[in-house]
């Protein structure tokens, strides 16, 4: 626990004890809460630090991504300190800024794609050099599109000629900003490292998307918004073209949504063991991917509704086998495999090559991990087949992905002595999800009328 109430995990790499997932023995009937949205949270700390006056950030997320971007704006001097909130998980965030950025510092991305996206283009604001590496199993991931956008709007950056992490930024107290491509399909997060930082540009930013796929396109809608609640007008002339004015940012106290795509594995549960699951606060409109969770479920079988500001998910009389593009929100992807394990005809998930380059090659573990425990699934180009087959137990491993290892807390659910290697790297987004499952098969006081089905193929085989 650090001094700010952080508590992040085990480094990755070090000794771990497996976890057995709970099997789910009775439907579920279950109300919870999930901490605040990680991609919220770190682009309003990025905002706040340029801001023109200080920020409050309500109900922000407590987690080893957000403990990355604190420490790595405070690296560049700004002030961020924790003040009681009546957030459930953790303390506000109170953030005053400094200008220009300092130098001299190391940024420590750890596995967090927004920290080396965002802060590398912070960076060039600094007066000095500013050095950003990160934890050995995330130096694979897509850099070298952002370096070469960076540089073409004069951020000075020294890569030793690697196109990759780690790599120095030669900071000048400024950024020239201007017009520039940048093939985002790898991720959508650079675009929005350019976007956020695009006000404080000496001329603005005129940003145009050179590939043939955008993945994750809400995440840049996200950003816009983020910019406009701050006083920042994006044009967008056509789709894939952002035009930001050079300007100030606005000081703003504001609360942090909970962190949708977190909540999905909550949610996807009900569909796996019975019962309902309802998480509270889910907004009437957010940007977050996780927002079409309550489509997607619907489409595979579950009866979804919205009331007094919680979604609830209840299960239908089987899980449907579908074809979805995920492009949009890919992160969703193993929590909907793992539902797909359980349907009743093969799932067909497409539009998401792109998370070949997330926290691991999540296409390859997934078709990997559930092989592992006797079920078929089956790479293509841009997706992946999935055919329900009788699973058994066995390990499943995270491979340092916090998404797969709640995905193997789905799959344990229905199939006895289901063990993830490291649970602990949930906490990436999520330090408190072995309490919340706990309390999730607890239950609470719903309808125990409330509708079940079968748990899983194997019981329909049975």
């Amino acid at each position: 626990m650090t001094a700010d109430g952080y508590s992040p995990r085990t480094k990755p790499g070090a000794p771990v004890k497996a976890w057995r997932a709970p099997v789910a023995v009775e439907p579920l009937h279950a109300t919870l809460t999930v901490p605040g949205s990680k991609s919220l949270t770190n682009r309003e700390l990025i905002l706040a630090s340029l801001a023109e006056s200080p920020s409050r950030l309500a109900s922000p997320l407590h987690s080893d991504d957000s403990a990355h971007m604190i420490e790595a704006l405070r690296a560049l001097g700004v002030s961020i300190e924790t003040e009681p909130g009546e957030g459930e998980f953790g303390d506000d965030l109170v953030v005053t800024p400094t200008w220009p950025l300092a130098g001299g510092g190391t940024v420590d991305c750890g596995q967090a794609g927004t920290v080396m996206r965002f802060v590398a283009a912070l960076a060039g604001f600094a007066q000095g050099d500013v050095t950003l590496t990160a934890h050995e199993s995330a130096l694979h991931r897509p850099m070298g599109e952002m370096i070469k956008a960076l540089r073409d709007v004069g951020v000075d950056i020294d890569d030793g000629g690697r196109w990759a992490l780690p790599f120095v930024v030669r900071g000048h107290g400024h950024v020239r900003g201007g017009e520039v491509a940048v093939d985002a399909s790898a991720s959508s997060q650079f675009v929005s490292g350019l976007l956020l930082a695009a006000p404080r540009f000496d001329v603005g930013l005129h940003l145009v998307h050179s590939g043939e796929r955008l993945p994750s396109i809400p995440h840049i809608d996200m950003t816009v918004e983020a910019l406009g609640r701050r006083g920042v007008h994006v044009e967008r002339p056509a789709p894939g073209e952002w035009i930001v004015p050079a300007g100030s940012l606005r000081g703003k106290e504001l609360a942090i949504e909970p962190d949708l795509s977190n909540a999905a594995p909550f949610l996807a549960a009900a569909m796996i063991a019975g019962g309902s699951v309802s998480v509270k606060g889910w907004p009437a409109h957010s940007t977050q991917p996780g927002a079409m969770l309550g489509d997607i479920l619907s489409l595979m079988g579950a009866r979804v509704v919205r009331r007094g500001g919680a979604l609830t998910v209840t299960a239908g009389p089987a899980i449907t086998g579908i074809d979805l593009d995920l492009s949009a929100a890919g992160e969703l992807t193993p929590t909907i495999f793992a539902l797909a394990a359980f349907a009743d005809a093969p799932t067909t998930l497409h539009g998401i090559g792109h998370i070949r380059g997330h926290e691991t090659d999540r296409i390859a573990a997934l078709i990997g991990e559930l092989r592992r425990l006797g079920g078929e699934a089956h790479e293509l180009e841009d997706g992946i087949r999935i055919v329900p087959q009788q699973l058994h137990g066995g390990t499943w491993c995270a491979h340092h992905d916090h998404r797969m290892a709640t995905a193997g807390a789905l799959i344990g659910l229905a199939v006895a002595d289901v063990e993830v290697d490291d649970i602990g790297t949930t906490a990436k987004t999520m330090p408190q999800f072995v309490q919340l499952w706990e309390r999730m098969l607890e239950g609470d006081d719903a309808d125990a009328t409330t509708p079940t089905r079968p748990h899983s193929v194997q019981d329909l085989a049975s």
